[in-house]
């Protein structure tokens, strides 16, 4: 998913930007002098411009018959633009793609199936919230970029004055104690709008459930299931332990700037949130701190969205191999390390994750992003996110709606919008 945005509105903040390099030259892209010019693009803020130089001045020294050209996309309408690219005879060679986005890709038939490429690029640990959806239909079209996940953000003073200690919450209902003995006093134990469904789609999954299921080729909501129940009533539960809108997310007031003028002692959040949060209030700087969203139980963190972003070779590409190429340099090791570090993001296999120790906020991502998830991975749910009867099945319910019928109904809501999208 988009990072600008992060799924459900969240934003993750990014400290470089990032300049457009020329148009592409189309397919048949050279110098006239033996060497391939693979043509990229990739998305505003997913690496900075000190990023793009050290990496493209590297590729080209380790590869000196290909010449890299990148062109900075911006978020808005992309959709649209990948879309009429991969259906063109001059598709750019390699596309930075939302994760949630592939298979609809792919179900168009525009992208180059990887999938006899991935033990080539190191396919044994990717992060399941990205190479999941980055398959369609068994074959592999998305190659893991790099990750970011919500965490919760606290204030360290708020927490110390209560008495609480960050370090043993592990479980969720010690997040719930540790929540109630911080709502007191004028203070708010966390700040939760009533339709941050993505933070509703993790305690779902903790229970065993799921937003959809696929059976015999179709898809169907699954909001009704009682481990879905489940999920909904602990986020009735949490939710009440704060003062956050029942029918509104964390875009409707935006929740970082709320922290940051009240006594809010926690939110859910991408790191970079903090850093909205410490610019509204410079007296918080210093204040902040994370941990993973916590679990069932105390050995397993919460389940998360995974978010980010796979890389996808367009069917039409001219330079098939030399783009492959690009992608092994891009997301291997060594940059991968250097992408996290960079950009605080999480690297794109388990493995790696030591790589963001020494960042705090990735450092909580990468707990969680062992453990993400994505989206039903069908190219119909772009219709669910677009109609999103989740939020209003999450206000009915916060508002006294009973809760099984208010699910059986955002169930066929979600059946319809995916069947009709797909």
């Amino acid at each position: 998913m988009k990072y600008r945005l992060l799924a459900g509105g969240s934003v993750l903040v990014l400290t470089a930007a990032l300049s457009a390099c020329s148009p592409s030259s189309g397919p048949d892209s050279g110098n006239g002098d033996g060497r391939t010019t693979v043509d990229v693009w990739l998305m505003r803020d997913s690496v900075s411009a000190q990023f793009q130089k050290d990496f493209t001045a590297d590729f080209e020294k380790r590869h000196p018959t290909i010449d890299v050209k990148i062109q900075i996309q911006e978020w808005d309408g992309i959709g649209q633009k990948i879309t009429a690219a991969l259906a063109s005879n001059d598709a750019p060679d390699v596309i930075e793609a939302g994760n949630t986005q592939v298979a609809q890709y792919a179900e168009s038939g525009g992208l180059l199936d990887l999938s006899d490429r991935k033990d080539e690029l190191n396919g044994e640990d990717w992060l399941s919230g990205l190479a999941e959806p980055g398959s369609y239909e068994g074959r592999q079209y998305g190659i893991p970029y790099y990750a970011a996940n919500r965490v919760v953000i606290y204030r360290t003073d708020l927490f110390a004055k209560a008495g609480v200690d960050a370090t043993k919450i592990k479980t969720r209902e010690q997040w719930i104690d540790a929540t109630a003995q911080l709502n007191k006093g004028g203070t708010q134990g966390i700040y939760l709008p009533g339709q941050m469904w993505y933070a509703l789609a993790g305690f779902i999954w903790d229970e065993g459930g799921d937003l959809a299921a696929e059976s015999g080729g179709k898809w169907s909501g699954a909001l009704d299931t009682p481990e879905a129940l489940r999920g909904m009533a602990f986020y009735e539960k949490l939710q009440a332990l704060g003062k956050g809108p029942k029918d509104s997310d964390e875009d409707d007031p935006p929740q970082a700037e709320v922290m940051a003028q009240g006594q809010v002692a926690q939110v859910i959040s991408t790191p970079g949130g903090a850093k909205v949060i410490a610019e509204n209030n410079p007296g918080l700087k210093g204040k902040l701190a994370f941990f993973p969203i916590p679990g069932k139980t105390a050995g397993t963190p919460g389940a998360v969205f995974t978010g980010g972003s796979d890389l996808v070779v367009p069917a039409a590409a001219a330079h098939p191999d030399e783009a492959v190429a690009f992608i092994k340099e891009l997301t291997g090791d060594t940059w991968q390390k250097k992408l996290a570090v960079a950009m605080s993001y999480v690297p794109n296999r388990t493995s790696l994750a030591s790589a963001v120790a020494d960042d705090p906020g990735a450092a909580a991502m990468a707990v969680g992003a062992a453990h993400g998830h994505a989206t039903p991975n069908t190219p119909g749910w772009a219709a669910v996110e677009a109609e999103n009867p989740i939020k209003d099945y999450m206000t009915a319910v916060l508002t006294g709606g009973d809760p099984a019928e208010e699910a059986a109904k955002a169930s066929r809501d979600i059946t319809r919008a995916m069947n009709a999208g797909s």
